[in-house]
């Protein structure tokens, strides 16, 4: 059985640390809003914009935010998707709100009101952006044989993840703040007999950074 030769041990080390990801967290705040009061009966819903046709705000990266927030703040995060079915169809991507002056004239409506009362919603956010794969290079073949199988190659793409939270309040139709997260990272694929990925969690810190300013609006840190 032949071990790795420290050539390619320090080729792994080099690619993991490489693999790591950057990100950087800008947050405006409305003036005067230090934290954001939220009573226990209060809830909140994160929703994803898809308005335009060539991407949308993953549910997924949406899901992450709330579990994120309900974790450290332990208050009530409405699941989005009940949300949009509860209020359908006035947050389907052709119909929701993009502006508060909108909000407002749903809100004017008296069932709508009473739907977003009836769940208990507070504050409003959105969230606009996504993650995409701006670079790749390599390739990588496998080939199974007589004496067995085996690939070879080396990959590597770039995944850079742009989101935007905005936080609306319901009840004064003002918007509270802001929080803009770039995160961005390369990831790589060796193949020297069975593949080796080196993934860089992009979205994961994307998450990561986003949720935790949020969370800072609403405990006041």
């Amino acid at each position: 059985m032949k071990f790795p030769t420290l050539g390619f041990v320090t080729l792994l080390t080099t690619l993991a640390l490489g693999s790591c990801t950057s990100t950087r967290v800008d947050e405006f705040r409305r003036s005067g809003v230090d934290d954001i009061p939220i009573a226990e009966d209060e809830s909140i819903v994160i929703l994803g914009r898809r308005h335009l046709g060539d991407y949308e705000t993953e549910p997924q990266f949406i899901d992450c935010i709330g579990k994120r927030i309900h974790r450290k703040l332990d208050i009530n995060v409405v699941p989005e998707i009940q949300f949009i079915d509860q209020l359908y169809p006035w947050f389907e991507p052709r119909t929701a709100p993009l502006k508060l002056p909108r909000m407002e004239m749903l809100m004017s409506d008296t069932k709508i009101a009473a739907e977003v009362k009836k769940l208990g919603i507070q504050y409003l956010i959105w969230v606009d952006g996504k993650t995409e794969t701006t670079d790749s290079e390599g390739s990588l073949s496998c080939a199974i044989g007589p004496g067995g199988g085996g690939c070879f190659g080396f990959a590597t793409w770039d995944k850079l993840s742009t989101y935007e939270a905005i936080i609306w309040d319901v009840d004064t139709m003002q918007e509270k703040g802001r929080v803009r997260v770039e995160a961005e990272g390369t990831s790589y694929l060796v193949a020297v007999v069975a593949p080796i990925p080196m993934i860089a969690q992009v979205q994961d810190e994307a998450c990561e950074g986003i949720g935790n300013q949020l969370i800072t609006f609403f405990d006041g840190e």
